[in-house]
């Protein structure tokens, strides 16, 4: 806490009849110093004394997740310092006039049994002036509505089907073996004039479908050679606040601006590390730009590290773009990050205002400014 508000926020506690009382202070050094009745009990320095803290979880941690991982993060403790963001833009608020005019660009918010993320995706295409439609597969399959009147598509996350079947297969298998809804995603993905995002469970989802990264339009890669998302290194579910660095090199529509920017998202999946069942296909794909977003550690350097890398991905991918740039997968989480107080960890540096526009808002106001121009 800034001192010159401990005396507004003592009294703030004291007017409410909450007892309260300053304990300690924060400095700029590295010691910690803990005092009872005025002699010194505990002293150290920060990082040996969160060893010590920490200990009793990273046991617990060997119940749970595979060893080499828990072992990486441990030892790297340490060396932890605060990330490193540099943004190349500043989140700004669409126009209010964009978000209340009529004749809104539509994008179907897709969701199957079992998925998450579609209130806030809906949310943040609201806010960028675009007009989501709440789409369900069972909509799809009835024929209640079909995908012909949308501009956009987005696949959110989630757990369709539980993920028995291994993440998104029931939900790629209710559009690989419909008729009549596979020629519905089909002719969507053809035509020129839309885009799609899949995030977490969607980002497997469009890999399960050719969606990405599809080297050459329209000719989505063999099963036998498409990428795919399999389980984390760790053996387990990953919630984290990662680091990710937007490639100059992006082809995605979606990324357009904020190429070289380095900031944080939400991560949360058990199945994130992106599988290249062919090797050639593996470096088209980092020469062609088609991996553009990755993940980064502290300092803003590209790994595959644990935890800095949730998932250990090669050479850090977090995100899939197909060669035309108009469909874009990726793992973490936009739409849980478009929001100023949504951001957990932001240096001031950033420039984040906690009741304006988090980072990730850029990425909707893309889709929104790539729709009207196409």
């Amino acid at each position: 806490m800034d001192p010159i508000n401990l005396a507004d926020v003592l009294a703030a506690f004291n007017n409410a009849g909450v007892p309260a009382a300053a304990v300690g202070k924060v400095t700029a050094g590295m010691g910690v110093s803990i005092k009872v009745n005025g002699k010194v009990e505990v002293s150290g320095e920060t990082p040996v004394l969160r060893d010590v803290w920490e200990a009793t979880s990273f046991e617990l941690e060997k119940l749970q997740s595979a060893e080499a991982t828990r072992a990486q993060e441990q030892a790297g403790l340490k060396a932890r310092t605060a990330p490193k963001w540099d943004l190349t833009y500043t989140p700004v608020s669409t126009p209010r006039w964009r978000t209340e005019v009529d004749n809104k660009h539509k994008v179907a918010i897709i969701r199957e049994e079992g998925s998450n993320g579609d209130r806030e995706m809906a949310a943040v295409m609201f806010q960028s002036g675009l007009e989501p439609w709440d789409v369900t597969m069972s909509d799809l399959a009835a024929g209640r509505t079909t995908l012909d009147q949308f501009r956009g598509i987005v696949f959110v996350g989630g757990f369709s089907y539980a993920d028995v079947l291994d993440s998104a297969k029931g939900w790629a298998g209710g559009i690989r073996f419909n008729p009549s809804v596979k020629a519905q995603f089909e002719a969507f993905y053809n035509r020129t004039d839309t885009f799609s995002l899949g995030v977490c469970n969607g980002c497997q989802l469009s890999a399960l479908l050719g969606w990405v990264p599809c080297l050459t339009p329209g000719s989505p890669l063999p099963d036998l050679e498409q990428p795919r998302l399999v389980h984390n290194e760790s053996g387990r579910f990953e919630s984290r606040w990662s680091m990710v660095q937007v490639q100059k090199d992006s082809k995605s529509i979606l990324l357009k601006g904020m190429e070289g920017s380095t900031m944080g998202i939400w991560v949360q999946h058990g199945e994130g590390k992106v599988h290249f069942p062919n090797e050639a296909v593996k470096q088209t794909v980092l020469q062609n730009g088609l991996a553009p977003i990755r993940y980064v550690d502290d300092s803003g350097t590209q790994t595959e590290a644990y935890p800095f890398c949730p998932n250990g991905s090669p050479e850090g991918i977090a995100a899939l773009s197909s060669a035309d740039g108009r469909h874009l997968a990726m793992m973490p989480h936009p739409e849980r990050a478009f929001l100023g107080w949504q951001i957990p960890y932001a240096p001031a540096s950033a420039g984040i205002d906690p009741k304006g526009m988090g980072p990730w808002v850029k990425l909707f106001q893309n889709a929104l400014e790539w729709c009207d121009a196409n």
